[in-house]
């Protein structure tokens, strides 16, 4: 039992498992097609008999993936380490929230129950989920959760990002660059994202340098790509899918280098877009 085990209250009027919210987990994995893991609940918890998201109450010194991942971990031998989280679903229902963590994993690997609250967990074709017997939360929510089965590859164009900026970076390009890169790695989820239905997303960060910056290299979370010639012929080469569940992002204010990364099928958004994250991350 931790501090958030305990029933609450939302601004409804419904009784709500977690005394801080709950979180759950939603993990896929292509093969080829997407098969999403499911819990089916034990008759001894609530919701005994129907299908759904491993997941329970969040703990007051966790964020939402920290205990969804820790609850599925507990109520299932899903390895936390396994799944790469791409996205964040939040729903507030005044006084009390629950979030989908929505991430990938690389195999369809044995998954059993670990503790009385799963009767079964089991690795469901996408498109069979709506036949089965669904936790009512979970019924409703799924056509929107289904539209989250990818990742984000978030493909940044540095050299025009430090361009768009009005701090002296042409005097150092490389420490603009590694600031740029330290400020970039430190913001935890993206939102307004094109396309996106999920709140937040938690993108591979792909960052492309050129010049005097080439020296620059990765942190924990970001990967450096030094172009060996032209900056917007490596981006446009990187902007291109590379998997079904994978879509690319280009931060890019450059408008021949935009048509030619949306050419290859990426979406495209200007350095304001991310600047504004850098702040608000900055913010709090």
């Amino acid at each position: 039992m931790g501090d958030g085990d305990g029933w609450a209250n939302c601004d409804a009027g419904h009784r709500h498992w977690g005394r801080y919210g709950a979180a759950g987990v939603l993990p896929y994995c292509m093969d080829p097609d997407p098969y999403v893991l499911l819990q089916k609940r034990s008759r001894l918890s609530i919701g005994g008999g129907t299908w759904g998201l491993l997941g329970g109450a969040r703990h007051s010194h966790e964020n939402p993936v920290e205990a969804a991942l820790r609850e599925a971990s507990e109520e299932s031998t899903l390895d936390p380490a396994t799944v790469r989280v791409h996205w964040l679903s939040h729903e507030d229902h005044g006084g009390w929230s629950y979030d989908t963590v929505i991430g990938s994993a690389p195999t369809r690997s044995e998954v059993r129950p670990r503790s009385f609250e799963s009767a079964a967990v089991e690795w469901v074709p996408a498109d069979e989920v709506a036949d089965r017997k669904l936790f009512p939360a979970f019924a409703d929510a799924w056509q929107r959760l289904r539209r989250s089965l990818y990742r984000v590859v978030l493909v940044v164009d540095v050299a025009n990002v430090m361009g768009s900026r009005a701090d002296g970076w042409w005097r150092d390009r490389r420490g603009a660059a590694e600031r740029l890169r330290d400020e970039i790695a430190a913001i935890d989820g993206f939102d307004g994202v094109p396309g996106a239905v999920a709140d937040l997303c938690y993108p591979e960060i792909v960052l492309v340098v050129e010049g005097a910056a080439r020296g620059v290299g990765a942190v924990e979370g970001v990967e450096v790509v030094a172009a060996p010639g032209s900056g917007d012929d490596t981006i446009a080469g990187l902007a291109a899918r590379r998997a079904p569940d994978e879509h690319r992002l280009v931060v890019t204010a450059d408008r021949e280098l935009r048509a030619r990364c949306e050419a290859a099928g990426a979406a495209v958004v200007g350095p304001r877009w991310l600047l504004d994250a850098i702040r608000r991350s900055c913010s709090t």
